[in-house]
């Protein structure tokens, strides 16, 4: 990742090529999020229909009347011939035995019951259904290769005898198919789910014979069932697989569906016994001295198999994929929360104790450094909070050549100890090291020019400055407008997502980042580092994680409060957060090599680096496999175990969320947005964050990104403000 790929962003002017290249690429950036997305949901939808949880049918017709089956079918043999309106049937010569095996292949056993055919050297027909045959093409090559025969059995193996006459087509286009793409082949042989004996053929099943005749096929049944899906013990099935007086059979067995250990081992049996009797094992063709089933498939009709035999495999593998992702989110997920409930109630049981200090209270003045470009509707109000603050400061306002008349708007307030500093537009860390350069005092505090202040916000900021390790405070930074759904999403979000947060990291002494509404620093420890950088889109997360490699202190202060205008609409609230995203990856990957080093900077690159990389680039990127399977157990099934599931991971939230709010004496009526915010917001968030790695693995550019503003925040307590409108009626410079 090139960090330095943020140089020259800023609010200010651009030329139109640039604005229009730049919407060019966003605008491709944003849609192979959307793709990627797309083909994800395509392969699980695929996966979830080649495994039949959608489209099985497990219902089985009981017996029907017989009145319209010819007699000849009834007393016919078990292979049923209907082709050409033909309504006849075929029997198996003597000392001919046809093994069939039924619903495979299996992964596990019909490569075994294939290795006791070859022992034996015998030929089989495999009635294989189309699910299993998409997923297990390599078995279906192997039984053509060593010379057995394959029949249909359906794609997904229901009663045909419930379908319409286009499901039964469908199952047999789907079945071919899966066949086609898996030998090359296309076969002739079709033997009915559920069927037995040609004389258990009823006015319900008949018609469906009738049918597959007319597509050219032959239907197969049995005229000796070894019910070896019955796990009836070996001797069992052989007794009942071996015909009597030499007469030929097509013997009905399994090959999936469950443990065929009881079918392989009385194939070991019952081959060499019947075969001192003077039978053959060939296929059925061979049986009835008749052409080959298999036809050879070419041209289109090839190329189709292939691409869904491909298509199906990945679909296999990217769910396993997304299977171990959502196992490890899991853990993350569980993790971050176990650490979080834990570590918070550390930090607040030491911060309320009666005798817990920071050190000699903090009295000495304080400058505040508001940079702003284009904050005429909030600068008046950033202002006024302040100057009710009740710890001494400065105010010195940058305006970064801003074009709204911000300067003269801060001006003209006419407002003691508050500074204007003026220069062209160069981005907020130039504007803020302009401040730093004009501050008179050595404890500087940062803040949004879209912030208010309460009155006890500074003193409380500046407190843990009693203590000389510490070297920059993280305020509590709040969301002012929680009205709307998206502010209320948001506002959880700042409670739970990040001040919960930020109390486990001030235990573990690795705090990411200083939010750049409400932070403080000493003067010292920011001139130490080289000042604010603007070699990342994040510039306080980069000077957070500067100052814990040169071993200072960066501690929480809950009760310094800021009140910040949260984006209000989802193109805003994207553009935020993919700023905030990919310069969190910047200043991980600008970082780097403190994983490697050693004092006080390796101790954060091996604990604050990994942790910052799981909790704000893993987890949230793989969050969504939760409501992806949400989606996916809905529609496939098992429905009330994925509810439940889901249901479980939002209670847990709910009491990480709960116990925030708690400890910031919040109003829990927010909370009612909670699964809303996990169903929706997270899909936003998880599509930004993916964006992010698509602009860092492509060098993408990104410029900074000016947010509108409405101007309608106020610390609670404060008079009512201005509406935006009304604050448009100003002159502007």
């Amino acid at each position: 990742m090139n960090s330095r790929t943020c140089r020259g962003r800023s609010g200010g002017p651009r030329g139109s090529r640039a604005r229009h290249g730049g919407r060019r690429f966003l605008t491709l950036r944003h849609l192979l999020p959307a793709l990627l997305l797309g083909a994800l949901l395509a392969m699980l939808m695929l996966r979830g229909y080649v495994h039949s949880e959608i489209l099985a049918d497990h219902r089985v017709r009981p017996p029907a009347s017989t009145g319209h089956v010819p007699r000849q079918i009834l007393r016919g043999g078990p292979v049923i011939d209907t082709r050409g309106g033909r309504e006849t049937t075929l029997s198996v010569p003597d000392h001919r035995l046809v093994l069939t095996f039924d619903d495979g292949p299996d992964p596990e056993w019909t490569p075994k019951v294939l290795d006791a055919l070859e022992r034996h050297r015998a030929h089989a027909v495999f009635f294989v259904t189309g699910t299993m045959a998409s997923r297990h093409p390599g078995l279906v090559r192997r039984m053509v290769d060593e010379g057995h025969e394959v029949g249909l059995h359906t794609f997904n193996h229901p009663d045909l005898s419930y379908q319409s006459a286009e499901r039964i087509d469908w199952e047999l286009s789907q079945n071919q198919l899966a066949l086609a793409g898996a030998a090359g082949i296309r076969t002739s042989l079709f033997r009915p789910p559920y069927s037995s004996f040609s004389r258990a053929m009823d006015d319900r099943s008949y018609p469906v014979a009738r049918h597959i005749g007319a597509r050219g096929y032959l239907t197969v049944v049995n005229d000796t069932d070894s019910e070896d899906w019955k796990r009836p013990g070996v001797d069992e099935i052989i007794r009942r697989a071996t015909p009597e007086d030499g007469e030929g059979a097509v013997v009905l067995m399994h090959d999936s569906g469950g443990d065929r250990a009881q079918t392989v081992a009385a194939l070991d049996r019952l081959l060499p016994r019947l075969r001192e009797r003077g039978y053959t094992f060939g296929n059925l063709t061979e049986a009835l001295d008749a052409p080959s089933a298999h036809t050879p498939v070419g041209g289109v009709e090839l190329w189709k198999g292939r691409a869904w035999v491909f298509l199906v495999g990945v679909s296999g593998q990217v769910t396993d994929c997304l299977v171990v992702g959502l196992a490890v989110v899991g853990v993350l997920v569980l993790t971050r929360f176990g650490l979080m409930l834990l570590l918070a109630r550390v930090h607040a049981r030491r911060v309320r104790r009666r005798d817990f200090r920071w050190g000699a209270p903090v009295t000495e003045p304080v400058s505040v450094l508001v940079p702003a470009y284009n904050e005429a509707k909030c600068i008046e109000a950033t202002l006024r909070s302040l100057m009710a603050s009740d710890h001494p400061i400065e105010v010195i306002v940058v305006d970064d050549g801003s074009s709204d008349g911000t300067a003269r708007i801060a001006e003209g307030l006419g407002l003691p100890d508050v500074r204007v500093v003026r220069q062209p537009n160069a981005g907020k860390p130039a504007a803020l090291n302009r401040g730093l350069a004009h501050a008179r005092y050595d404890l500087v505090v940062m803040m949004d020019g879209d912030t208010v202040f309460e009155e006890s916000t500074v003193r409380e900021l500046v407190q843990p400055f009693g203590d000389p390790r510490v070297g920059a405070v993280a305020g509590n930074a709040k969301v002012g407008n929680r009205d709307s759904l998206i502010g209320a999403w948001q506002h959880i979000e700042y409670v739970m997502g990040f001040n919960l947060d930020r109390r486990m990291y001030d235990v573990l002494r690795c705090m990411p980042t200083i939010p750049g509404a409400v932070g403080a620093f000493r003067r010292a420890a920011l001139e130490r580092v080289g000042g604010m950088s603007d070699d990342t889109l994040a510039e306080d997360t980069d000077i957070t994680m500067a100052l814990h490699r040169d071993g200072l202190r960066v501690v929480y202060a809950e009760r310094a409060r800021a009140w910040t205008e949260a984006p209000e609409s989802v193109q805003q609230l994207w553009s935020q957060r993919y700023r905030w995203s990919y310069g969190t990856m910047q200043a991980i990957w600008k970082h780097r090599r403190a994983l490697v080093e050693s004092g006080p900077s390796g101790r954060f690159g091996r604990v604050g680096l990994p942790l910052v990389s799981l909790f704000t680039v893993v987890a949230p990127l793989l969050a969504p496999l939760i409501d992806v399977f949400l989606l996916y157990g809905l529609v496939f099934g098992p429905t009330e175990k994925t509810i439940a599931a889901w249901l479980g991971v939002l209670a847990v939230q709910g009491c990480c969320a709960a116990y925030a709010f708690r400890l910031d004496r919040e109003e829990m009526t927010p909370l009612i947005a909670l699964p809303l915010q996990q169903l929706l917001y997270r899909q936003v968030m998880y599509v930004v964050l993916l964006q992010s790695w698509i602009t860092a693995l492509t060098g993408g550019r990104l410029r900074w990104q000016k947010l509108r503003r409405t101007g309608v925040v106020d610390a609670p307590g404060s008079l009512p403000r201005q509406r935006a409108c009304e604050r448009e009626r100003r002159p502007v410079a």
